[in-house]
């Protein structure tokens, strides 16, 4: 390179170019690495999230969840996943939901109280929290 920094040959050129490749190459590996643990903890973070229907059975049956209540319902989540569950049944402290464990998404909630037939369908498993 001359003073300027500009290239005053080919070979120059190309072992410029080479060398910032490979740097750019094993950053880049680093990073999606990173990326990957990343995306793994955000999963674990992230928690449930509650469909548009859930919200509003939620909303019309009065049912609140306490932090402690919604670490139990995602620990159950995970633990359904695990199990290889795809559509849970999940019993808490007198309320059931059906959750897409796939997705981690609450589908529907209700309390004892409202399912007065006690028939739950389309679901491949079920966990007692």
């Amino acid at each position: 390179m001359n003073i300027n920094g500009s290239f005053s040959s080919i070979e120059q050129i190309t072992g410029a170019y080479l060398n910032n490749k490979v740097q750019k190459n094993v950053i880049e590996s680093k990073d999606s690495d990173n990326s990957f643990q990343k995306i793994l903890q955000q999963k674990a973070t992230e928690g449930l999230k509650f469909s548009k229907h859930a919200g509003e059975r939620l909303e019309e049956r009065n049912i609140t969840l306490s932090n402690e209540q919604m670490k139990r319902l995602e620990e159950a989540t995970v633990r359904a996943d695990e199990k290889g569950i795809k559509e849970s049944l999940m019993l808490m402290d007198n309320m059931a939901f059906i959750v897409n464990v796939k997705n981690s998404t609450v589908i529907t909630a209700m309390d004892q109280t409202d399912n007065k037939d006690n028939i739950f369908t389309n679901i491949d498993g079920a966990v007692i929290v």
